[in-house]
């Protein structure tokens, strides 16, 4: 979908933040700023990869989600659940337990994400093998993604244009019943979410004009509902609602090594957004070659470590292992199969179209300004003290410099320039009035029941 601004999922409560700055220093693409003591975020450069929502010490960024009594509004209400989901109960409640907790929520049946996981090996091991450019880049984790298109634009291009389980397996479900002769109007397909960044990824999808999933239910919320129903459900002794096709690869696809264990030629999976990052500037600077395929997750553990998976990502990550290890030889021969009815249904839908680059340093559309811009950037830097002490409002001298260029910020933010312009005469009030700005009013007042967070 191509549109000027990138969709959001993650928002913040302007009456609950209190302008710590923790969210700030902690986005990996500069995309928060401190304004008159509340957080602001700036659509182009956010990719909803959940960093902020796990530092902010007042819980003051919350994740949107659709209503639950959504999902009444069909008459097939298909749960699209991920292997992350099953991975959060302890073992002593097993995967029918938790499908019938989900009947009994009002689901019609349960479909596992990483159903079209066998399909799709086949699909990128041929796309890799015929690629030009190496290393292709995994287009499974939205929030990296975004992160290549905002900060790596030159990496566009080796992102796979191969459509990830969760739409692949969306598109067969729904594809599928239509052919029954079900109504499509009839079909609601609803994605059970470990991350913000998958809730964008359905609502604004890259690479495509729509996507065939009809609502998201966030995964922590989901969970107590789960764990309300089994906790009151009685022993009934009747008939499984549930009953796993996963390959052992396909349950482990969203961990850490999933997909790279299943491609051919020399494989690299890297997760946690900042160990992305470093290695994506050794690939963009010619610093590491001779790899075919990269598998990048941006949360420690992958999904199991998504910021709306309530386990905890260590423990989710073993059980799932655990869960592969123990899959009867039945369901792996099951496995020619499953590929032969997703070929017959879906086949020629597995591609996605050409994504653009979205850079963030992009200072104009017109080349003459952003070259002025540029040079005006280059100048304040000479003078800024280069420590990113963040207290100006913004997360480095660089940001602040690309602020006052773009017109939103001023320079006498940065409190060594203030000192320096405090020889010149500025008068202490006029300083105390920029920090104010910055910071508000409350800032600067007594308070010692702050929140303080823990390290």
């Amino acid at each position: 979908m191509a549109n000027s601004e990138f969709y959001h999922a993650l928002t913040i409560l302007t009456d609950v933040c209190i302008g710590c700055s923790h969210c700030m220093r902690a986005c990996p693409t500069e995309a928060l700023r401190v304004t008159n003591g509340k957080a602001k975020l700036i659509s182009n450069r956010c990719i909803d990869c959940g960093e902020c929502y796990r530092v902010c010490p007042t819980h003051a960024i919350t994740v949107q989600q659709d209503d639950f009594s959504k999902i009444f509004s069909y008459k097939y209400r298909i749960a699209l659940i991920p292997s992350v989901l099953l991975g959060q109960f302890p073992k002593e409640i097993s995967h029918d337990e938790v499908a019938k907790a989900l009947i009994t929520l009002g689901f019609t049946s349960i479909i596992e994400v990483e159903d079209s996981v066998e399909y799709l090996i086949g699909k990128l091991n041929t796309y890799v093998d015929t690629a030009e450019a190496k290393p292709v880049i995994s287009s499974f984790c939205p929030a990296i993604v975004r992160l290549i298109q905002v900060k790596f634009p030159s990496l566009v291009d080796s992102i796979a244009l191969v459509r990830p389980p969760l739409d692949l397996t969306a598109s067969y479900i729904k594809t599928k019943l239509i052919h029954e002769g079900v109504p499509q109007n009839d079909i609601g397909i609803f994605y059970i979410t470990p991350c913000a960044a998958k809730i964008v990824a359905v609502r604004h999808p890259e690479g495509e004009e729509k996507s065939e999933i009809d609502g998201i239910i966030n995964m922590d919320f989901i969970y107590n509902r789960i764990l309300r129903e089994v906790k009151h459900r009685l022993p009934d002794g009747g008939e499984q609602q549930f009953v796993s096709e996963l390959s052992p690869r396909s349950y482990t696809w969203a961990l850490t090594n999933g997909e790279a264990s299943c491609i051919d030629g020399h494989c690299l999976a890297i997760d946690g957004i900042w160990n992305v990052i470093e290695f994506l500037e050794k690939v963009e600077n010619d610093e590491i070659t001779d790899i075919d395929y990269l598998e990048l997750r941006a949360c420690d553990e992958s999904c199991a470590g998504g910021i709306l998976a309530p386990g905890n990502r260590f423990l989710a990550a073993e059980l799932i292992r655990k869960n592969a290890s123990s899959v009867s030889v039945w369901s792996i021969n099951k496995n020619s199969e499953k590929v032969a009815r997703y070929d017959s249904v879906i086949s020629g839908r597995t591609a996605l179209n050409p994504l653009q680059p979205r850079s963030m340093l992009k200072l104009d559309e017109d080349m003459a300004k952003a070259m002025l811009k540029m040079k005006r950037v280059n100048q304040m830097m000479c003078f800024l003290p280069g420590i990113d002490c963040g207290v100006c409002g913004a997360p480095s001298c660089l940001s602040l410099a690309e602020d006052v260029a773009q017109g939103s910020a001023s320079v006498s933010q940065c409190v060594f320039l203030q000192k320096i312009m405090e020889q010149n005469k500025l008068h202490p009030e006029h300083s105390f009035r920029i920090m104010k700005r910055v910071w508000g009013e409350n800032r600067f007042r007594k308070d010692c029941d702050k929140p303080i967070r823990n390290k």
